[in-house]
């Protein structure tokens, strides 16, 4: 009887013993599932490949310098091309022989730019590197059109400059006026020219005076007065009788005053006479 008793005892499953102080497992188990959902949602593939950019973006800077660095050299030669009248191939290449011997990419081409530009016969200055060591120039020259008040030159685009040697320029007309008229005069004097041209007159020199009246100077020496008003009519008219009464004496006029109104005044070169010598 015993004995079948212990054997039925043996037989019955007892419980698995419980945790104390754990009453579940299910929210643990739910903690975890949200946490994975969140991890499964974040697009890592897009992550890291923003990390990555931002690693190079970082990088390329770091990158840039070592490697430009690593390629400086001082710039060893410098070449000047361009067409020179008032200034020197040989005169550039001594001014722009300060940067001889300095860095190849940090030398600012615009400070080389900007000193040559100050030279006064200089109108234009372009600056380039040639890998690996060496500068090329390109200069322009400015184009004197006349000379002007005070043995200055005046450009073909109308800017006052002193060179050093402004008579290289060669044989040019004179102008003259106030500087802030500059282009008034220039204006004038092509008008005029063109018309004494086409007439087989030259032109020699102009002049404004601060009070506002015109002279005109003739290749022939012949000064003519235009005064202040009308002067275009007035030029006009001492076109008309230059051509009808005084080319062919044009030898002997010294002066003519265009300032009448139906006319014109002239003053003739002096005679000379042979004086008889003293007894």
């Amino acid at each position: 009887m015993l004995e079948t008793l212990l054997i039925r005892s043996r037989a019955i499953p007892s419980e698995p013993p419980r945790r104390r102080g754990a009453t579940s497992l299910g929210p643990e188990r739910d903690r975890f599932g949200v946490l994975k959902g969140v991890l499964a949602a974040v697009p890592w593939l897009q992550v890291g490949m923003g990390a990555v950019i931002v690693l190079l973006a970082a990088l390329v800077p770091w990158g840039t310098g070592k490697v430009l660095g690593a390629m400086d050299q001082q710039i060893l030669a410098v070449d000047v091309k361009g067409e020179f009248v008032g200034d020197s191939r040989v005169a550039i290449e001594r001014a722009a022989g300060d940067w001889i011997g300095k860095s190849y990419f940090a030398t600012d081409l615009s400070e080389i730019k900007d000193s040559l530009e100050r030279r006064p016969w200089v109108a234009s200055a372009a600056v380039r590197r040639v890998w690996p060591d060496r500068l090329v120039i390109d200069i322009r020259e400015k184009k004197p059109l006349a000379y002007w008040t005070d043995g200055r030159l005046v450009s073909r685009t109308g800017e006052l400059f002193a060179p050093a040697n402004p008579e290289v320029a060669g044989r040019l007309p004179r102008l003259a006026g106030p500087d802030e008229r500059v282009r008034d005069v220039i204006d004038m004097a092509r008008d005029m020219s063109d018309k004494l041209v086409a007439r087989g007159l030259g032109f020699s020199g102009l002049t404004l005076e601060h009070r506002g009246a015109w002279t005109l100077q003739l290749a022939n020496g012949i000064e003519v007065v235009l005064g202040r008003d009308q002067v275009a009519q007035r030029f006009d008219r001492f076109i008309t009788v230059y051509e009808n009464r005084l080319a062919a004496r044009s030898d002997e006029v010294s002066r003519v005053d265009a300032r009448y109104t139906n006319g014109v005044a002239v003053k003739w070169k002096a005679v000379e006479t042979a004086s008889s010598p003293k007894s």
